[in-house]
Parts: C-alpha cells; sequence; structure tokens
C-alpha cells in the first residue's frame, strides 16, 4: 500500500522544490542558439559550456552557466531566463550595514538572508542560490573558507560569490578562494550592479 505524502518523513515532504530555469536541457540550449542538437553535444564536449550529466546520461546546464556562454559568445538573452528573478544568498554579521543590502537589492533579486555561516551552507546546499554576498567574515568562518566549501560541493560550485569587503587582504583571499568580484563596502549600488552584470540581468 503507497504511504501518504502526510506520513512521509518531514525532510521528504518539506524538500525545496527548485525552480523550472535552474536547470536547462540541451534542447533549450539549441533552440536559445538555433543550432541543433548535436552542437550542443559538441559544444558541451569541448568544454565550451558547462554541463553536468543526469544519472540517466542525460545533459543538464545550470541557468549562470547558460547566461555565461550566450554573454560570451554575443547571443542574445532569451526572455524565459531573465523572467524569473536570479536568487541572492547574503551572509554578513553587521545587521545595520545588511538591511541597506537588503533594500537595494530586494527589486531586483530574491534574497535570502543568513547570518550564521554553518547554517547558511548548509541552507545553501538544499536551495542553492545565483550568486551569494559575503562579508570577510561570518562568524568564525572567512569569506575564503566560505566560498572555498562552496567550490567544493557539485551541487554549489556554480554560484557566484561577491565579496563585499574593503580591505585588500580579503580580497586577494577571497579571489584566489574562487570569488567572482569583489565590491568595497562603501559602494551598495555598485555591488548591486556587479550582482545584475554577473547574473545577465537586463541584458
Amino acid at each position: 500500500m503507497a504511504e501518504r505524502a502526510d506520513a512521509l518523513p518531514k525532510r521528504v515532504v518539506d524538500a525545496p522544490s527548485r525552480r523550472p530555469k535552474d536547470f536547462l536541457t540541451a534542447s533549450q540550449i539549441a533552440r536559445f542558439c538555433q543550432v541543433d542538437l548535436k552542437t550542443i553535444h559538441n559544444w558541451a564536449g569541448r568544454g565550451r559550456i558547462s554541463h553536468f550529466r543526469t544519472p540517466g546520461r542525460h545533459l543538464r546546464f545550470r541557468r549562470p552557466h547558460v547566461l555565461d556562454f550566450l554573454r560570451k559568445y554575443g547571443y542574445p538573452i532569451p526572455h524565459e531566463l531573465t523572467e524569473e528573478r536570479p536568487r541572492v544568498a547574503v551572509l554578513l554579521d553587521a545587521a545595520a550595514l545588511k538591511d541597506v543590502i537588503l533594500e537595494a537589492l530586494r527589486s531586483t533579486f530574491e534574497v535570502l538572508d543568513y547570518s550564521d555561516a554553518v547554517d547558511a551552507l548548509l541552507r545553501i546546499g538544499e536551495r542553492p542560490p545565483d550568486a551569494v554576498v559575503l562579508g570577510a567574515k561570518v562568524g568564525r568562518l572567512s569569506a575564503a573558507e566560505i566560498i572555498g566549501a562552496l567550490k567544493r560541493s557539485d551541487s554549489t560550485q556554480h554560484i557566484r560569490a561577491v565579496l563585499f569587503s574593503s580591505a585588500d587582504s580579503d580580497k586577494e583571499e577571497a579571489l584566489e578562494a574562487g570569488a567572482s568580484a569583489h565590491v568595497r563596502v562603501s559602494d551598495v549600488r555598485g555591488l548591486r550592479d556587479t550582482l545584475e552584470a554577473l547574473m545577465g540581468v537586463g541584458r
């Protein structure tokens, strides 16, 4: 007899649903680029576009990688990739600064607010955002440590990490760990512009 949904373990019932545009198929990319399916397989095989394979060996592409590819090779960004707001996680200790950032980002992005670094890493693993904004330190962990942890996991290595800090030493460590960008704390508008550029918003 089949189990009722409400009798299943809570973690299964509450498992986060992924947005339809988080993962794209080879057929969708072929349509975006107006090429045949074989061309997409060739591009993937040559490493021109980041991808992964499902257990059934089907090609899948993450939304940020598709946007990177389309911009790099001059293809127009299709409306279906921009109609949903990109998801951005914010990991900052400074409450006053965080409030300003959240206010600046909410009009463009779906914002996830975290203050505990370990809790954030667990939740980000369950529900990966498109980008994460980090302070130089979040709790006991440095930005470089958090970025390193994200880059070591297949499910989170695609996430764009933006360091929001004024110290050049923090900048170098974060970039070496795999950060996509660094923005000084005094430049909240620059942070929004940087995230928009990384996510292909309005392009």
